[in-house]
């Protein structure tokens, strides 16, 4: 079978059945988002330079199995599921998120890793990159070796999605940023610390989620849903996020124009400006 068959096949089977499973409407297609193939560089050849960062973090991620409490927060991030990894943020985000607590929140937050995880499949059947465990015949921390050998490595399905909800979750509540990004840091390098991927396929990863979750913000739904999300939040919590609501003023068909924070502009207002309900730029 040829290798674009291959990844053709491969996209539809897990787009089905990540439909099937989560019972949720994209906000795209897979053929609508960034093609990761086209976006991402090819991972490092094995006998390359790059190659050797990879030994290092190899190295280093067996060294930190050594810690007890980080060899648990490692297997716990290997678990694939949405309930899973959203309990690990619980305490970052500041709030327990579940489909009967926050509603609004679990729908963004499934709905667009729903959307997301399906942009991984391509690259992973394109590369088919050998995962270290394979490559050294090596047990890893998390006994997954009989259900992952022979699946590619690159991108790294769990760093994306980790990130990915690192991204969604900081704007959803932008005064936890550092603690919530923090936890996606490590929920990436637990993939090192397990033996489940390369320290390039996680960093590749982080960028494959940016790019991800830059398309989400094309989708009208996905705006509105994060609108939806970050209320409830806020009505959840009591907080007010650091970042301004901006409202802009019904315009009547007159030229008349406001600035960002919805105060009327005058002639001499310079920088972004509000005109007919489009965003323009004054210098």
């Amino acid at each position: 079978m040829k290798k674009s068959l291959l990844i053709a096949f491969a996209a539809l089977m897990v787009g089905m059945t990540m439909n099937a499973q989560n019972e949720v409407q994209p906000y795209f297609t897979v053929d609508e988002l960034p093609d990761l193939i086209k976006c991402l560089p090819a991972p490092p050849a094995f006998d390359s330079p790059e190659f050797a960062n990879d030994m290092m973090r190899f190295s280093w991620g067996k060294q930190q199995r050594l810690d007890p409490e980080r060899a648990e927060i490692a297997k716990r991030d290997a678990v694939w599921s949405y309930e899973a990894l959203l309990a690990e943020f619980d305490v970052p985000f500041g709030l327990h998120m579940s489909p009967e607590d926050t509603p609004e929140i679990w729908n963004l937050m499934v709905t667009s890793m729903t959307t997301t995880d399906a942009m991984r499949v391509a690259p992973k059947a394109f590369y088919h990159r050998q995962r270290p465990f394979e490559r050294f015949q090596d047990k890893m921390l998390t006994d997954e070796e009989a259900e992952l050998t022979g699946e590619g490595s690159y991108p790294s399905g769990h760093t994306m999605r980790g990130w990915t909800a690192a991204l969604l979750l900081a704007e959803v509540n932008p005064a936890a940023a550092d603690t919530i990004f923090a936890r996606g840091w490590m929920y990436g390098e637990s993939r090192v610390i397990v033996g489940a991927h390369w320290q390039s396929d996680v960093d590749a990863s982080r960028v494959a989620a940016s790019i991800a979750v830059c398309a989400l913000h094309g989708s009208a739904a996905f705006r509105e849903q994060m609108a939806k999300a970050q209320a409830e939040y806020r009505e959840k919590t009591g907080h007010v996020s650091n970042v301004s609501e901006v409202v802009v003023p019904e315009t009547t068909g007159t030229n008349q124009a406001y600035r960002i924070d919805g105060v009327m502009a005058t002639e001499d207002t310079r920088g972004i400006i509000i005109k007919d309900g489009k965003k323009i730029l004054r210098n």
